[in-house]
């Protein structure tokens, strides 16, 4: 039986609805944080990676695939390629005039992204939140924010695990008298704290929903702040960060803060 992927799913939602925004994003979504298999011509050369390309009638492609097999499928051959996360593919891409194929001939999910579409997908991971200071004069539980946002936040803390103890989603009233709503995270690594934060912005993007709508904030375990949270907030849990092995050596595109290097 053929592999129904996660990326066949958030495509064929977005086929059976095209006039219907959060499906698209849903599926720019899943391509974004989702793995893909970079076909090359040659294989890695430390940072630097010569990706196949293909002329048609519509401009210059490379192609990715979500899995190995379906690689291996459209070949038909041993190939040389590089695993990268879609967000890193789309920022090497952007502005290179080069379009995405992904999936072709091998999956449901079969589908040509534009050069403009990797552009769009490479500015919209980029954006992060403005920083502001604000003190808190209240915190109360959540109310009416759509579901769909806090689905996406679900999905986006599921990939950040490791970076901070459990996050908290709460109604928050400022001393200035404005009211709005905070993701809060608690015991967050110091160094992360901006991905975490253009993390919320992506899940805010990709849900449809306008960036002002939720503030991010930070606080340590020990703050009385994280205390009202917990009792006012709806709490996320970050996975246990997987152990890596110490042998294994960190191929092109791994580390999303050291894109690979076109050839």
């Amino acid at each position: 039986m053929t592999e129904i992927t996660p990326l066949d799913t958030a495509h064929a939602a977005m086929e059976a609805a095209p006039a219907d925004d959060a499906a698209r994003l849903g599926f720019y979504a899943r391509l974004a944080d989702g793995e893909l298999f970079l076909l090359l011509t040659t294989e890695p050369k430390g940072d630097q990676i010569d990706p196949e390309t293909f002329e048609i009638a519509d401009g210059t492609f490379v192609l990715a695939f979500d899995r190995e097999e379906r690689l291996a499928q459209f070949v038909g051959r041993t190939a040389p390629y590089v695993a990268m996360p879609g967000r890193v593919l789309a920022g090497m891409l952007a502005g290179q005039g080069i379009g995405l194929g992904v999936n072709l001939d091998v999956a449901p999910s079969a589908t040509l992204l534009p050069p403009e579409a990797m552009a769009w997908l490479a500015d919209t991971v980029a954006n992060a939140p403005s920083e502001v200071e604000a003190r808190i004069a209240a915190v109360i539980p959540p109310r009416g924010l759509p579901e769909s946002l806090v689905t996406a936040l679900d999905a986006k803390l599921a990939t950040a695990g490791g970076l901070a103890k459990c996050a908290y989603l709460a109604g928050v009233e400022y001393d200035s008298g404005a009211k709005g709503h905070m993701l809060a995270f608690v015991d967050a690594v110091e160094a992360a704290r901006p991905a975490l934060a253009g993390a919320v912005g992506e899940a805010l993007t990709f849900s449809g929903i306008e960036a002002g709508m939720l503030d991010v904030g930070f606080f340590d375990a020990t703050d009385p702040m994280a205390a009202s949270l917990a009792r006012a907030g709806l709490r996320f849990d970050l996975p246990e960060p997987e152990r890596p092995s110490p042998r294994t050596p960190s191929a092109p595109g791994s580390d999303p803060s050291k894109p690979p290097i076109l050839r």
